[in-house]
C-alpha cells in the first residue's frame, strides 16, 4: 500500500527584538501589510508611520523571553503595543482574532511589500518633504 502524502506549504518566519532577549517563530502568511500615519502609530514608533504586518491565520510561537513582553492597551482605541521591556522593541501581539507584527522585528526575508498607506489624512506635516537628499550611511 502507498501512501500519498500532501504538503501544504508554510511559510515561517522568525523575528526578534533589538537586545535579542525576545525572539519569536510565526508560521503562516501574511494578508495585508499597512504603512499607517495616525497620530497613535506616529507616537508609537516614534516615526512618520508604523509598518505592521497583519495575519488572520498565523501562529506565533515565544522561542525566547516570552516573559519580557509587556502590552500596552490605548484606552478608549483599539490601538496595542506590544514590546520587549528590555529595549522597547516593537514585538508582535494577538488582536481581536488576528496577529499583529511589526515587519521591522522580522529577521527573516518577507516576500510581500506593503499594500497601502493607510489614515494618510493624518500624516505629520513633515512628512510632506519634498526633494531631501538621501545617503546610504550616516551624513558626514
Amino acid at each position: 500500500m502507498t501512501h500519498q502524502l500532501t504538503h501544504q506549504l508554510t511559510h515561517q518566519h522568525l523575528g526578534s527584538c533589538l537586545c535579542g532577549a525576545a525572539q519569536f517563530k510565526l508560521e503562516g502568511d501574511f494578508e495585508r501589510f499597512f504603512f499607517c500615519y495616525c497620530a497613535h502609530c506616529r507616537k508609537d514608533t516614534g516615526s512618520a508611520h508604523a509598518a505592521n504586518l497583519f495575519s488572520s491565520s498565523a501562529k506565533l510561537e515565544w522561542i525566547a523571553g516570552a516573559d519580557k513582553i509587556s502590552t500596552f492597551n490605548l484606552p478608549q482605541t483599539r490601538h496595542t503595543r506590544c514590546f520587549c521591556s528590555v529595549c522597547g522593541s516593537a514585538m508582535p501581539y494577538v488582536s481581536e482574532q488576528m496577529i499583529v507584527v511589526p515587519a521591522g522585528c522580522l529577521d527573516t526575508a518577507l516576500n510581500k511589500g506593503p499594500d497601502a498607506h493607510i489614515f494618510v489624512a493624518s500624516k505629520a506635516a513633515w512628512t510632506q518633504a519634498s526633494e531631501i537628499p538621501a545617503f546610504d550611511t550616516f551624513p558626514t
